[in-house]
């Protein structure tokens, strides 16, 4: 894994500036909601729905907070819970296309067939029912999310279990007599982890995207909480006389998708150089 990181680093200038982008925004959301002199919900009764100023460089809402602020306080929060979504889907789908793709047969085609029928289903749909499911705990809506979102990268993991099990380490593990289910998770899984982890981060624009649309059919994060999702949402509705309500949130998720889409493509590029130079010559 360190190795492919340090690939697809030096896989172009472009790609170094997305990841340093990628850093600052991760950074920022982490420290700029409570650096800022600004609470999230702190109202200016001085300048409500301004625009941008030197005291408040993103200008303010129709209620009078700081627009900045409550950006980056949005960015934790989409942030947190597109890392939470992705990592539930990491956590079903690799187990699940490892399996489907080792035991083969019957067990295969009923768990990709299982897939597909998942994969019909309309995602608003799924997002509606979920949310008569688990109500407005957003963090119990996302950990669904994920649980909906895995279908991609279990069949990638299948597709990539097809090709190790035959490999000579997992026939000496099997003529030695270890049990599959022993090969599965010692032989099997540890060598997926690689490329399935890198096709996760695939999964996380998605993820990203999933809960700023959600938010923004007002099924997903709440006011007073802030999220790319709400403010957003927030935005369009002002955006005819306050431009900057939109523009500024929009920008920083169209910045963020663009830095992890780019990364994404990076790691996948790199991982593809490497299963062609491994790859035996005729």
């Amino acid at each position: 894994m360190r190795g492919l990181l340090r690939a697809a680093w030096a896989h172009s200038a472009w790609t170094r500036a997305c990841a340093a982008l990628l850093c600052a925004v991760v950074a920022l959301a982490v420290i700029a909601p409570d650096a800022s002199p600004w609470g999230v919900d702190e109202i200016d009764w001085d300048a409500i729905d301004r625009g941008p100023s030197a005291r408040h460089w993103f200008g303010t809402d129709s209620a009078g907070r700081d627009l900045l602020t409550r950006s980056w306080a949005g960015a934790r929060l989409s942030l947190s819970l597109a890392l939470l979504g992705t990592a539930v889907s990491a956590a079903i789908g690799i187990p699940y296309g490892a399996i489907a793709g080792y035991f083969g047969g019957r067990v295969d085609q009923a768990m990709m067939r299982a897939v597909d029928a998942t994969y019909a289903l309309p995602f608003v749909f799924l997002v509606i029912l979920l949310v008569v499911a688990f109500g407005r705990n957003v963090y119990l809506l996302f950990i669904a999310i994920g649980a909906v979102s895995w279908l991609d990268l279990a069949r990638i993991v299948r597709g990539q279990t097809l090709a190790v099990r035959n490999e000579l380490y997992v026939e000496a593990a099997r003529a030695l007599g270890a049990p599959r289910t022993t090969i599965l998770l010692r032989h099997v899984i540890p060598n997926l982890l690689g490329p399935a982890i890198v096709y996760a981060t695939l999964t996380l624009p998605g993820v990203i995207l999933a809960e700023s649309f959600i938010s923004f059919l007002g099924l997903g994060v709440q006011e007073p909480q802030a999220s790319w999702g709400v403010l957003i949402a927030d935005g369009a509705r002002e955006m005819q006389g306050s431009w900057w309500q939109l523009a500024f949130p929009a920008t920083l998720l169209a910045s963020t998708l663009l830095a992890v889409n780019t990364l994404g493509d990076a790691l996948r590029d790199a991982l593809n150089r490497r299963a062609t130079l491994a790859a035996p010559r005729e």
